[in-house]
């Protein structure tokens, strides 16, 4: 009489063992059960802005529930970057994430997070290139005349950015470690007013996204003088690269998408996969294209890769530099 009780007894612990796993499977399934915030780190209007909102209408037809794009700004980026951290891990709280959290984890000493360790990558989206642009009246017309007038003219060529630890801002500094020129930085508070002293010749250079330049390249008041993405852009396709004078010189600005850690496997997989699809579909990636990038489709550990490599590629700039967050 023993043994047949002892084999029920060690059927029922294992089924109520297996309860947490089959209920967590459960409810990534019906995941999502209600409205999906997806955070971003700045305030509206912006690139972000651009990126996130037709993704998010993408995600709410697809996920059969309301994806709401909430602008959560401060501390570069760092105060919505907390609020997905400390969010619970169930699939409702995402996060845009961007080039400045790479650059973050080196920039800021004293985090109450570690991104890569606390963010789960769910899937990148889009990487567009800086476009290196020269007030029309610069004397350099390609970067080894830029290079050449830099090295005999040290210390007199100002460089703007939107701000410190900017991707803007490190985009020139890598410029700088590269070739050894000395140029000073500008930063300012915001792309906008730094394009307003470039295009008055109050500063000579900047590095600033191809969509917001190209309608000055057009008009003549601004230079090209190379992207700083690994090829060339589809918007500029005449003008070369940094990198066929520079080897190895890459910049960009990129966007994806992270959750909490420990959210699960299954909902982190659905989100990626819903998101693929939408950098496929024909409609969305041409609108994203005129944002001046290139879809990034890929699985999570292509996100976190790409995280990672960046965060050690802006960790070496950033104390090369010497840049303090301000």
């Amino acid at each position: 009489m023993k043994l047949p009780h002892r084999r029920q007894f060690l059927h029922l612990a294992a089924g109520a063992a297996a309860l947490p796993g089959v209920s967590r499977v459960a409810r990534a399934q019906a995941y999502p059960t209600r409205p999906v915030r997806l955070i971003l780190t700045t305030t509206p209007g912006g690139p972000a802005d651009l990126v996130a909102r037709p993704m998010g209408q993408w995600l709410s037809e697809r996920l059969g529930q309301p994806v709401i794009i909430e602008n959560r700004p401060g501390a570069g980026s760092n105060v919505g970057t907390e609020a997905v951290v400390r969010a619970a891990p169930d699939g409702y709280t995402l996060l845009l994430v961007a080039t400045g959290n790479a650059s973050n984890a080196t920039l800021y000493e004293n985090l109450n997070f570690d991104f890569i360790r606390d963010i789960a990558p769910v899937a990148s989206l889009i990487r567009g290139p800086f476009v290196m642009v020269v007030n029309a009246a610069f004397p350099a017309k390609t970067i080894p005349e830029f290079i050449a007038y830099a090295k005999a003219n040290p210390g007199k060529i100002n460089f703007a950015s939107g701000g410190t630890g900017f991707a803007s801002h490190l985009s020139g500094e890598l410029f700088k470690m590269m070739t050894g020129v000395n140029m000073i930085h500008v930063p300012y508070r915001g792309q906008s007013a730094a394009m307003t002293d470039l295009l008055g010749g109050q500063v000579q250079v900047m590095f600033d996204p191809v969509v917001s330049s190209l309608p000055h390249i057009r008009a003549g008041k601004l230079r090209p003088l190379a992207v700083t993405a690994s090829t060339r852009s589809e918007m500029l396709p005449d003008i070369p690269t940094v990198g066929d004078f520079l080897p190895g010189y890459e910049a960009s600005i990129w966007f994806g998408v992270g959750a909490p850690r420990n959210t699960p496997s299954e909902i982190v997989g659905r989100l990626n996969r819903e998101i693929n699809a939408g950098l496929a579909d024909p409609a969305l990636e041409a609108r994203l294209a005129d944002l001046g990038g290139t879809v990034l489709a890929g699985s999570p550990a292509d996100f976190g890769k790409l995280i990672a490599e960046e965060t050690e590629k802006w960790a070496k700039v950033i104390k090369f530099a010497g840049i303090k967050a301000e």
